[in-house]
This record gives C-alpha cells, structure tokens and sequence, in this order.
C-alpha cells in the first residue's frame, strides 16, 4: 500500500480540516494507507484519533503563529516523520502545513508534493509588503508542488494570475459535505423544540451563522448585521454558533449595542445540521474565502442565504435561488437583505422550496472519488520508469 500523508497546521473546527479528515478517512485502503499530520490543541483531535485505520501524527511545534525558531524545529520534525514514513505522497492543507510542509516533503525526497489552497493566506488585512511576501513565499514553495488542488475556480484563477502554477498543474476540487443530515426534513414540533431551546418563541424570527471567531469570518460584521436587523425588526432574534480568539469582543460590542437580549453567542456546536433547521436565514459574513462549507451545508439545508461576495461563494450559491451575496464589509446591503426575506413570508417559503438540491461536485463522495482519481493518476506518473515496466503485461 502507499503511503498518503495529509497536514494541516490544527484540527480545529473548520471546514479545511474536516474535509482533510473525512478524505483520509474515506481513502481505499486497499490502496492506501492515511496518515494525518498536525498541530496539537486541536478540537477535533480526539475524533481524528477515533478514525478507523488513520494513523494519526502530532507534531508539537506545529502552531499557527509564526515563530522562527518553532517554525524550523516543526520543518526538522517534519522531515523526520517522512522519512520515517516513506510516503509517496504528502498532501498537504492551510498556509503555515502548507509551507512548512511541502518543504519538508521536498527535504525527504517524497516523490509526489500536493497542496490544497482553502482560500490564500494573503488577506486584505495585511499591509502591501507582507502580502507580497507571502506571495512570494507560495511563489518558491510552488517550485517543489507536484500539483494544486483549488476549492473554487476564483482561487484557480488568482494563482494563475499570480504565476504560482501553470493551468496544467492545478485541478478544481470542492471542499465536498455529506448533505444527507442536512437535507434530512423534520416534523414542524421538533422545529418549535430546537427553536425553543436557543429562547425563538413561535412568532419570532431567527438569524443565524456558524463560523469560528476569528478576523477571516468578520464576527464583527455579523453583530453589525444583528443589530441593524434587531432595530428594524422587533421579531428578530440572532444567534452566532462558533468561538475563537474574537469572542471577548464580541461580546463586547453585544454588551455596548444593548442586544444580550437578543443575540446569543452559542459556542461550538457539534449538532449544526439540527442547529439549522431553527434558522429562518442564513448568514455569512465571510472577508475572504476559499469555498466556505458553512454556505453547502446552510445551501442543503434550504436555508434562504445572504453571504459575502469573496472566494467561490458565488459558484455555490445562485443568486435569487438560493439566496444572496453582497460585496465584503457592506453590512447595510446585508442587513437590508435579511430584513427583506424576514418580512416577506412568502419569499422565504420561495427560497427554501425554489432551492435545488445539493450538486454532487459539491458531496464528500465526489470529492474523495476525485482526490483518488488524482493520486492514482499521479503515482503512476512520478512512478520510476523500472516500477513502470513491471506493471506492463508480460508481452513474451
């Protein structure tokens, strides 16, 4: 069997990592064996160690913040583990695994180097010169990538745009959900029961999101958004499902806009395909994207959706269809939207009926059937030549 090895910087719950553990996890292990790589802390170690026939690897000094010193003993470490390993491929996830990564696959002489872009680590937060140099950064690191993996064609293009692959060394793979929990319907009682239980009374209307708390998603905007919403309409109640290093100021800003009685911040939850069916609509504050799987589960579940315009938000969502996309940071836009679909019973029904089922390239299935599909196309490729021969037929 081959050796696949994933790494990503932490199993923290996002849509990053939970795609890079159901792929391992959904591997053909008559053909592979999975190991996952990453950072320790995580929330979602304990259920990667719980994966069945996944070979599970912390690396210590593996950590989201740049520290120098840390940074190069997580790059020895790395190469170390491969080494002991022998993969064949090391595929790896996020910025910081990503680079640290690919170069230590380099360093051991791994034959087969892919790395998954979930949006870049270049931000409109940044300063112009750190920008550059991350560009910079993926630019040499692209050096030594066998091949890209995109979640969006909007991250296709703008790698093409900044030179770091060629069109023939880049394949467009969505972040794929498993859609059946979320398109699962229920009886209008346990709604009221779900609603219930996070204070919506039947004449209330809910407002929801779910995502980490952290600059990428803009918590910030969605209190913005909230508060708009709550001042329009007094039937509106928001709930914010997902923690992180924000949340002191978001609940500050709840504090100082009066609203702790009419937002909630939940925290993590592991029930979100429940946790959506209470929403009345769904909405995504995002200022950069790859392609968010927050949007394809609330997208599954029906859900009338208003969500940024930034990465490949807009090849999952039709507008009109299943929703709306207003420009990053406009929160008036939003707001406005969402108090729209609140006040118009008939164009939520219209939304949630009008909406499609979720497209298969969209599904976890699709997704480990084409990362298959590519490592075998790849190991076949970077195979020696003398390995080569000895699958060919005897012609003799």
């Amino acid at each position: 069997m081959d050796v696949i090895c994933h790494v990503i910087t932490k199993l923290e719950l996002g849509g990053a990592q939970e795609v890079a553990m159901r792929v391992v996890s959904g591997l053909d292990r008559r053909r592979f064996r999975p190991v996952l790589i990453a950072g320790p802390g995580g929330l979602l170690t304990e259920e990667a160690h719980a994966l069945e026939g996944v070979d599970v690897r912390l690396i210590p000094s593996l950590v989201r913040e740049v520290h120098p010193l840390q940074d190069l003993q997580a790059l020895f470490e790395l190469v170390a583990t491969f080494r002991r390993l022998r993969p064949k491929i090391v595929h790896t996830h996020s910025s910081k695994a990503g680079i640290l990564g690919r170069l230590a696959a380099w360093l051991a002489g791994v034959p087969c180097i892919l790395h998954t872009i979930h949006g870049y680590g270049v931000t409109p937060a940044q300063p112009l010169w750190l920008q550059h140099l991350v560009i910079k950064l993926e630019w040499m690191v692209g050096r030594v990538t066998t091949h890209w993996i995109a979640v969006s064609q909007a991250d296709r293009r703008q790698g093409l745009e900044w030179e770091l692959f060629s069109a023939s060394k880049v394949s467009v793979v969505r972040p794929g959900i498993d859609p059946t929990p979320f398109a699962a319907r229920i009886e209008q009682a346990e709604r009221d029961r779900l609603r219930a239980a996070l204070g919506v009374g039947p004449e209330q209307l809910l407002v929801g999101t779910v995502s980490c708390l952290k600059p990428q998603k803009s918590p910030e905007d969605f209190i913005r958004v909230a508060a708009l919403v709550c001042q329009r309409m007094p039937a509106a109640k928001c709930v914010l499902a997902g923690d992180g290093a924000l949340r002191p100021q978001i609940e500050a800003m709840i504090q100082a806009q009066g609203l702790q009685d009419r937002v909630s911040l939940l925290g993590w939850r592991r029930d979100v395909a429940s946790l959506l069916k209470a929403f009345d609509v769904f909405v995504l504050t995002s200022q950069w994207e790859g392609l968010p799987c927050a949007i394809l589960e609330a997208r599954a579940s029906r859900i009338p959706i208003v969500a940024t315009r930034v990465g490949g938000s807009a090849e999952a969502i039709i507008e009109g269809i299943q929703g709306t996309l207003c420009p990053a940071g406009d929160v008036k836009a939003m707001a406005s939207r969402v108090c729209q679909i609140l006040g118009d019973e008939r164009l939520r029904a219209d939304l949630r009926n009008g909406a499609q089922e979720l497209p298969e390239e969209f599904t976890i299935q699709e997704t480990i059937k084409q990362y298959h599909s590519l490592y075998t196309y790849l190991l076949h490729a970077t195979r020696p030549a003398e390995d080569v021969m000895k699958l060919q037929p005897n012609r003799l």
